[in-house]
Parts: C-alpha cells; sequence; structure tokens
C-alpha cells in the first residue's frame, strides 16, 4: 500500500481537496456548504493524502490568535481504517513544527466525538465541555 501525504502546491491538488470535503463533510455528514468552505482557505496550509496516487484525504492548519488550528481533517469512507488519518496528523504535526513562530503556540482543534482517539493518540487532550458545530457534537482539544 503507497501512502503518501505532501503539503499542496497547486490548484489541482487543492481542488481535490476541497472535493473529498465536500463529499465527506457536506453529503455524507450533512453540514451546510456555506459552512464548509471559510474565509480562512487562503491564510491556511493545506495538505492532501493520497492512496496509490489517489487523493482520499485532506487536512489544513493555520495560526490563530488562540495559537496553531488544525482543521478539515476528512477521509473518504472507502478509504477508512488505513492510518491515513494518523499519517494527515503526524504530517501536518511535522510540518508546523518548521514554522519557528509556532513553537510556542498551543497547537489545538475542534474533534468531532468519533476522532478523539486520534488525536489523543498525538498527545491532544480534551479541554472544556462537548459542544456542538454544524450540527455535530466536539471536543477541543489541545497539546502543549
Amino acid at each position: 500500500m503507497s501512502l503518501q501525504v505532501e503539503k499542496i502546491t497547486d490548484q489541482n491538488e487543492l481542488d481535490s481537496a476541497f472535493k473529498i470535503r465536500k463529499e465527506v463533510f457536506v453529503e455524507e455528514q450533512k453540514v451546510n456548504a456555506e459552512d464548509e468552505c471559510d474565509e480562512f482557505e487562503d491564510s491556511s496550509f493545506h495538505f492532501l493524502a493520497k492512496l496509490e496516487g489517489t487523493p482520499v484525504g485532506t487536512a489544513r492548519w493555520r495560526f490563530t490568535e488562540k495559537g496553531v488550528k488544525l482543521e478539515r481533517f476528512a477521509v473518504l469512507k472507502e478509504a477508512r481504517g488505513k492510518g491515513i488519518g494518523q499519517a494527515l496528523v503526524q504530517y501536518v504535526l511535522e510540518d508546523i513544527a518548521t514554522h519557528s513562530n509556532a513553537d510556542s503556540k498551543t497547537k489545538y482543534l475542534h474533534s468531532q466525538i468519533l476522532a478523539i482517539s486520534l488525536y489523543e493518540k498525538f498527545g491532544f487532550k480534551k479541554v472544556g465541555d462537548i459542544f456542538e458545530e454544524c450540527n455535530i457534537l466536539h471536543f477541543k482539544m489541545e497539546r502543549s
């Protein structure tokens, strides 16, 4: 199984990422399409996971006033359970580490309930109470 994760560098790859996000969030999870794409697309660092050369997963991260936020982790249904989510988290964290201005900042994310164990493997811990975002239950998670 050939799995690779890369930072997105061109519009075709970004279009593939948006297509994956649309399929996972809008079609499968019924997130409102207007909520899925936001004003932070241009200021985020985007990533694409490919299995045997086919795009199957995506994620992004960005700087915020609260630290560094990891977001929009999505893996196509047919590709789940193959380590793609873990590979994306690992690669995103490695990329964040290359930015010296991210060193002292809190790394955080809003995890859907089903993904909490994935992020815990990378040292993220639940912070605060459960909350609803786009009609899906989440916990804020942080990694120091």
